[in-house]
């Protein structure tokens, strides 16, 4: 069976990222860092995303996990009901905003 031979996986329909967790708030999210260093996993430590914060892990089987807050969230820069007529971006990417918009696709597309 050739998928059994070896490394010969790459992401695409049908695979998984990651597995993404929500926690409440960035006080439960530094117990779980804690947790997941107290076990001997390494972490990424806490990112700040501007739209939440998360860390990321490997276990020891590979898989990669997010750990996420809630909040702020999407709104925090609009409001809820013109979510999604617009691009949306981090103030780390805004530099990147032609570049992403001239690489973005239309969902019909796909």
């Amino acid at each position: 069976m050739k998928y059994l031979d070896g490394p010969s996986k790459k992401p695409g329909r049908g695979s998984i990222h990651h597995l993404a967790i929500r926690v409440k708030n960035e006080e439960q999210l530094i117990f779980w860092e804690e947790q997941v260093r107290a076990r001997g996993f390494q972490s990424t430590g806490i990112v700040d995303r501007f739209y939440f914060k998360n860390l990321y892990f490997r276990e020891s089987n590979g898989i990669l996990f997010e750990i996420a807050t809630d909040g702020p969230g999407f709104t925090i820069d609009g409001d809820i009901e013109t979510l999604g007529e617009k691009l949306d971006l981090p103030p780390f990417l805004e530099d990147c905003r032609v570049e992403i918009e001239e690489n973005l696709k239309l969902i019909e597309e796909y």
